[in-house]
């Protein structure tokens, strides 16, 4: 299925996979039409950092030289990767110039994976320094939701989330140590899945964030974050299967106190409820046992990660920027505290599966945001408090799960009032990832949303014969 203006632009990846393994297109056309987009227009979101422009159109050739291509379930298909995650040949920014890493050697192991799929890596997204922010920003750009360029795409995974929404590329890779898939998938209408716990590896920063980060999928429909799951997880992707009769918690409670959901997340979440109802599923109200220390011992881990990653990568402290500076101060001054322990982590992973234990529930939807995202603008400039304030004001949904270690996918649901997307989390417990993608697929068959943003892709009024 060719996308708009006879270009493959805008294509879903599942539909692009299967036109070139049947032979309809070529890789090599595939991703010479969505270089060229991005060449035209990510001028107007900086998604990227990095284009790879000779060298994907080489690795494109490359897969239609291959003389089985039936086995590639990304055939052909563009991909981006976030710029934290090494791709041979390109320099790992991490965030910005201070921040950034020599020319890698060697793919990391999702980006070998997905290669080893026939996906075509196209180029490296933006992210905030280190990843340690909600909005996408830094010196050279600031990347901006294709939905209104006026706000942020989220963060840290901002760039992936601008390019996917933008029709750059069909689908993109990130990563989620507090909320950096899910946040921006969120703010720009897409389906965003983290996995669970040791799923996929990791190898993120010095330790993985202390267990809390996994790589994830940005995608446009629900096929094409469960193929692009099942390739970083290692497996063959599997056909959903129609989940039976789920209980449902829906909970607007926020994990942060003094945070609470505005009417169009709570409106979202309520639509959910109820389309499950529809479905057959059984919801009820029912908050998790959230205690009173994860909200003082969550924000004392997230400055201690930036303490961790910035001093074991070498960077130059002074080089950061004025708020990175002020995390990892604060991180070195509370690592030496008990605020920040695997005792703590471990014990919260305990309650939660005890919240879902004995069929209780199976799978907990609460709002993806609890406010709209923030202005896109130079939070780098801005102050620390300013920073951390507008994350968790708009986004303290996601952490949680990540230091329990559960899976969580972030579904669209909606248009809020300011035209901006709707959307709603859905957890579940280890291993139910797949179980997860289902309900999200009830959800899109019941209630499909927009798979681009208003006005995305941009292709010329031009025609390709493929």
């Amino acid at each position: 299925m060719l996308g708009q203006s006879g270009t493959w632009v805008g294509a879903s990846a599942r539909q692009i996979a299967r036109a070139v393994r049947r032979g309809d297109t070529s890789a090599t056309a595939v991703i010479a039409d969505h270089l060229e987009h991005i060449h035209s227009y990510d001028r107007i979101v900086h998604a990227f950092r990095q284009v790879r422009t000779e060298e994907a159109m080489l690795e494109a050739e490359a897969v239609d030289e291959q003389p089985d291509l039936g086995n590639l379930p990304l055939a052909g298909v563009p991909v981006a990767v976030k710029e934290n995650t090494s791709v041979v040949g390109v320099r790992t920014w991490n965030g910005s110039e201070a921040a950034a890493s020599p020319v890698a050697e060697h793919d990391h192991e999702v980006v070998r994976r997905l290669r080893g799929a026939g996906a075509v890596v196209v180029g490296t997204t933006r992210m905030p320094e280190l990843g340690l922010f909600a909005s996408t920003d830094d010196s050279s750009a600031t990347t901006r939701n294709p939905w209104r360029t006026d706000r942020t795409a989220g963060g840290s995974s901002g760039g992936a989330a601008a390019a996917v929404a933008a029709g750059l590329v069909p689908i993109a890779h990130g990563n989620d140590g507090l909320g950096s898939v899910r946040i921006p998938a969120a703010c720009c209408g897409l389906v965003g899945i983290k996995p669970g716990r040791g799923v996929v590896p990791s190898g993120i920063g010095a330790d993985d964030w202390f267990g809390l980060a996994e790589h994830g999928i940005l995608a446009t429909t629900v096929a094409d974050a469960a193929i692009g799951f099942a390739v970083l997880a290692g497996r063959t992707p599997e056909r959903l299967v129609e989940p039976d009769r789920l209980r449902v918690a829906v909970s607007l409670r926020s994990p942060v106190a003094g945070v609470f959901p505005d009417g169009d997340a709570c409106r979202a979440t309520g639509a959910a409820a109820r389309l499950l109802v529809r479905l057959g599923h059984d919801a009820k109200r029912a908050d998790p046992a959230y205690p009173v220390s994860l909200g003082l011992r969550g924000l004392a881990t997230w400055f201690a990660i930036a303490y961790r990653d910035a001093t074991a990568a070498g960077i130059d402290l002074y080089a950061l920027q004025p708020r990175t500076r002020r995390h990892i101060a604060l991180g070195e001054r509370l690592l030496r505290t008990r605020l920040v322990r695997e005792d703590d982590r471990a014990a919260w992973r305990e309650r939660c599966r005890d919240w879902f234990a004995d069929g209780r529930y199976d799978v907990l939807v609460t709002p993806a945001l609890a406010t709209a995202p923030p202005v896109a603008a130079d939070w780098h400039n801005r102050s620390w408090q300013a920073n951390v304030i507008s994350s968790l004001r708009y986004a303290p949904y996601a952490a949680p799960w990540n230091i329990a270690g559960f899976p969580g996918v972030v579904v669209p649901m909606g248009v809020r009032r300011d035209g901006l997307p709707a959307a709603v989390q859905l957890i579940g417990r280890p291993g139910s990832e797949l179980a997860l993608l289902a309900v999200a697929g009830q959800i899109e068959a019941a209630a499909p949303w927009r798979r681009h943003a208003p006005g995305w892709p941009r292709v010329r009024e031009r025609s390709r014969v493929s």
